[in-house]
C-alpha cells in the first residue's frame, strides 16, 4: 500500500459525495478518488448477494486507482458488503455503519435513539446490532425512508412536499420517545436543515458521513498510511450519466468537483454463454 495514493470512496450514486465532502475536511491534503456507481443506482432495493458483487466490482476500480483504503460511502452496502471485501482485500475496508453506531451511542442520553434508511439497511438490522454491540441496553426503533433519496436527488432539499415526507417518516419514531437519530444513508445529511424543522433542536442528529471521515483519519494514522505530498485533489468518476443531481451535490456541499470521469465496470465473475441454456 501506497500512503501516496488516494482514498477511494464509492457509492451506489452521489449521495456519498457527503462523504468525500467530511473526508476533505477532516483530511485536508489525502487525495480522493470518488465511483459513483450510476449505472446501477439504488442499491436499497437489491439483494444482498447483488450489492456484494457490485461492491466487488466497484472496488476492483477504486484498486486500479491506486487507492490505499477503500470507503464505503454507502449504509447498504457497509450493511451487506464491507465484511466480504475485508476478506478479499489487501487494502483496509472501512464502512459507514460501525462509526454511526459509535457516535450514536456516544450522542444518547436516554438510550432510545432512531435509525432512519433505505429498505436494505433496516432490514439488514446493521445498525441494531452495531448498536448493541456497544450497548445492549439501547433501545433502537428503525424506519425505512425510500422517498427520502428521490426528493433529495430531484434537488427538493427545500420544499413542502419533503417536509411533508419526512413528518410521515418521523413522527412513529418521535413518539416512541428518541433523542437521538441516525442519518442512515450518505443522502440524508442534504435534509438536516428540513429534518430540524420538524425534530427541533431537542433530537441529536447523527451524520454517518462526518463519522466516518474521523475513522479513516484514525484508521490512516494507525497503519501509517497519512500522505504527506497529497494536493486534496477530489476526482469523481461515474458509471452512467448522473442527472442533474450532481450539480445539486456541489451546490449544497459546497465541493469543486470540475470533469468528471467514466468508469465501466467489468463483471469480475464469468458470465454464462447464453447457448449453453438453451
Amino acid at each position: 500500500m501506497d500512503a501516496h495514493g488516494p482514498i477511494g470512496v464509492f457509492d451506489s450514486g452521489i449521495g456519498g459525495l457527503t462523504v468525500a465532502a467530511a473526508l476533505g475536511r477532516v483530511l485536508p491534503r489525502e487525495d480522493i478518488f470518488y465511483v459513483g456507481d450510476t449505472a446501477r443506482v439504488p442499491y436499497g432495493g437489491r439483494s444482498a448477494a447483488t450489492i456484494q458483487r457490485y461492491s466487488r466490482e466497484i472496488s476492483s476500480l477504486l484498486l486500479e486507482e491506486g487507492a490505499k483504503v477503500i470507503v464505503v460511502a454507502c449504509n447498504t452496502a457497509s450493511a451487506l458488503a464491507v465484511p466480504v471485501l475485508e476478506s478479499e482485500l489487501e487494502v483496509p475496508v472501512l464502512g459507514v455503519i460501525g462509526p454511526g453506531a459509535h457516535a450514536a451511542v456516544q450522542a444518547t442520553r436516554s438510550g432510545k435513539i432512531g435509525v432512519i434508511g433505505t429498505r436494505a439497511t433496516v432490514r439488514s438490522r446493521a445498525y441494531e446490532e452495531a448498536i448493541r454491540n456497544l450497548d445492549s441496553g439501547i433501545q433502537v426503533s428503525s424506519m425505512a425512508c425510500p422517498l427520502l433519496v428521490p426528493l433529495i436527488e430531484e434537488g427538493w432539499l427545500e420544499d413542502p412536499v419533503t417536509d411533508s415526507v419526512i413528518e410521515r417518516y418521523l413522527a412513529p419514531l418521535l413518539q416512541e420517545g428518541i433523542d437521538t437519530l441516525v442519518l442512515g444513508c450518505t443522502h440524508y445529511p442534504l435534509l438536516q436543515s428540513a429534518i430540524r424543522r420538524f425534530t427541533g433542536n431537542a433530537i441529536a442528529l447523527v451524520d454517518s458521513a462526518d463519522n466516518c471521515a474521523l475513522a479513516v483519519r484514525d484508521l490512516l494514522q494507525k497503519r501509517g498510511l497519512v500522505s504527506d505530498a497529497g494536493t486534496g485533489r477530489l476526482q469523481v468518476a461515474v458509471t452512467d450519466a448522473t442527472g442533474g443531481f450532481l450539480q445539486v451535490a456541489e451546490r449544497a456541499l459546497g465541493l469543486r468537483v470540475g470533469e468528471v470521469l467514466h468508469r465501466t465496470v467489468r463483471p469480475l465473475t464469468p458470465v454464462a454463454d447464453p447457448a449453453s441454456c438453451l
